[in-house]
């Protein structure tokens, strides 16, 4: 009998292959061959799932944005069934700073999505439906922190949101640059949560 394939297990293998490339080397000399050979499959497998490098990109960008979600879902779980939100904000940023191999390689990723997406509407149109989702939650949980007294009720939970996530991104940089270390990083969170939610 013919082999078996798992659709959906081929198609994580070949964006965890690109990953991995963008991660080294960057998106723009990237092709549906490097990818094979890095995934270990044909040329021809590749082209079954994906016509053309940008749907590859837009399922790849879509694997990422979800792989990185679970971690940080698979952290939030070890705090208990409703840690303070406090936790729950300093968690995100943590699993978002490019401090662990999968991070690092996550954060290389987007990076280079981002530069490929500022002339492609179709990985534009993608970051404009995830991002905008991640600061309504995130302003959700600091509103959820208002009510029960763990945020001062002069933040903006919007803004304070928009903030937020900023700040891994821009220490990351860093991070990888050898500007700073791990940290001083996680140090900078946590000075910055100390103002926003008041000293522990």
């Amino acid at each position: 009998m013919p082999k078996q394939v798992d659709h959906e297990a081929r198609r994580i293998q070949i964006a965890e292959a690109l990953l991995r490339l963008v991660s080294r080397g960057g998106l723009e000399a990237v092709s549906l061959r490097d990818v094979a050979a890095e995934a270990g499959i044909s040329m021809g497998a590749v082209q079954h799932y994906f016509k053309t490098k940008e749907q590859m990109l837009l399922h790849a960008m879509d694997h990422v944005t979800k792989r990185a979600g679970e971690r940080i879902v698979a952290a939030l779980s070890k705090h208990g069934e409703r840690p303070p939100v406090r936790e729950v904000v300093r968690t995100v940023m943590l699993e978002m700073l490019a401090l662990t191999e999968d991070s690092r390689m996550e954060f290389l990723t987007h990076l280079a999505f981002f530069q490929r997406a500022l002339n492609s509407p179709e990985l534009s149109a993608s970051y404009r439906e995830w991002w905008p989702e991640f600061e309504h939650w995130l302003a959700g949980e600091l509103r959820t922190a208002q009510e029960s007294g763990e945020l001062p009720a002069d933040r903006d939970p919007v803004r304070e949101a928009e903030v937020l996530l900023t700040v891994p991104d821009g220490l990351s940089i860093g991070l990888l640059l050898g500007q700073r270390t791990g940290e001083e990083s996680i140090a900078t969170i946590d000075y910055h949560l100390d103002r926003l939610f008041g000293t522990t």
